[in-house]
Formats: C-alpha cells, sequence, structure tokens
C-alpha cells in the first residue's frame, strides 16, 4: 500500500474535494501552483502529472514538503506562483491570523488562489437523476451556531459562533480578492470552497 491512501482518513468524500481541488487550480491554466499544507501529497503528486510545476509547503517537516515554512511568512518573492492552493489549512491558525495568512498568499500569487476551510453544521441534500437529463444537485447548508471547542487542531469553523460565512467572504475582499466562486461539496458538505482572483 502507497503512502497515499488511509482508508480511516481518506474516505469517498474526501476523494471529491481532492478531485474539486485539482479542477478549480487547473482552470487557471497554470504553470507554477504553489500548495499550502502538503497532506498526502497526492494533489501536489497529481497537478504535476498534468505538467504543473508543483511546490508543497508545510510546517511539518516529517511531511517531507518542498519547503518547510509557515504560511505567515513565506520565503518566495512576490508574484512567484500562478496560483496557491490551500486546502483544509487556514483553520490550525488562530482566527487573528487569518488576514495576515490572506495577505501573504496574495504576495506571492499572479492569478488567484484556491482556499478551502471547514463549514460546521449539518446540510440538507437533494438529488434527482431523470434518464436522457442532467442530474440536479442541490445543497443548504442549516444555520446551527454554536461556541467552538478546539478540536482536531481547529481554531475556528465557517458556521460556529461568530464566524459566519459572510464574515470570511468579507476578509477575502478586505486582502483585496475577488471572488470568482464559492460552493460547499455536495458530496463532503464540511468542505467549502473558496475560488479568488487577485
Amino acid at each position: 500500500m502507497t503512502d497515499y491512501f488511509d482508508p480511516t482518513y481518506d474516505d469517498k468524500s474526501r476523494w471529491v474535494s481532492y478531485w474539486y481541488q485539482i479542477r478549480e487550480i487547473l482552470n487557471f491554466n497554470p504553470r507554477k501552483v504553489l500548495v499550502i499544507g502538503k497532506g498526502n501529497g497526492l494533489v501536489s503528486d497529481y497537478l504535476k502529472l498534468c505538467g504543473v510545476e508543483a511546490t508543497t509547503l508545510d510546517i511539518d517537516e516529517s511531511l517531507k514538503p518542498d519547503v518547510v515554512s509557515s504560511v505567515l511568512n513565506m520565503p518566495f518573492s512576490d508574484n512567484f506562483f500562478d496560483v496557491v492552493l490551500c486546502a483544509q489549512v487556514l483553520e490550525h491558525l488562530p482566527y487573528n491570523d487569518f488576514p495576515k495568512a490572506l495577505s501573504e498568499i496574495k504576495r506571492v500569487i499572479k492569478l488567484g488562489a484556491v482556499i478551502s476551510l471547514p463549514h460546521f453544521g449539518p446540510a440538507i441534500k437533494f438529488l434527482l437523476k431523470i434518464p436522457l437529463l442532467p442530474e440536479i444537485k442541490f445543497l443548504l447548508k442549516i444555520p446551527y451556531p454554536k461556541k467552538h471547542l478546539f478540536k482536531k487542531e481547529h481554531f475556528w469553523e465557517i458556521g460556529e459562533w461568530g464566524f459566519p460565512a459572510g464574515r470570511i467572504k468579507r476578509e477575502f475582499k478586505k486582502a483585496g480578492f475577488s471572488i470568482a466562486k464559492d460552493f460547499v461539496v455536495f458530496e463532503k458538505p464540511l468542505h467549502h470552497f473558496f475560488v479568488l482572483k487577485k
């Protein structure tokens, strides 16, 4: 078995999230991509198979990223990468560091960023498939704000008390991004994606 697959972590819904990460990055048609938070390396390796120069950055040296560093102070020049992928990482920082992380991400990119964050709360999902017609999917996150309890190394999550999605979107705009796409993954409603343009 390879290092990629951990059946206790990489369930089917997480693989769908990887698919969205890859799709949204490739939609930029980038040459150079920075992947913040190496994880199991599957996404960065797949991007390389697609001909993209993918560099990984992580604070965890044991993951063997290309660069060991924090998103708060990245050792790259301005506009060094076309695009940044930062999936399920920024919630591991105290919220006060969120604007600084966004500023650093914006500094090192030319085109944009794909960011996914955890979105707390239940979801209602509806799927309809009629032969010969396109599939219809509908997902609604139900507001259920609760006070955050530090868990799984998360300092905060969208949907918790004090962290509505609107607040996160305002932070992106304050950092100088425009939001090109904003969606919750139907198969993994915990993952909320934002495709940002510089």
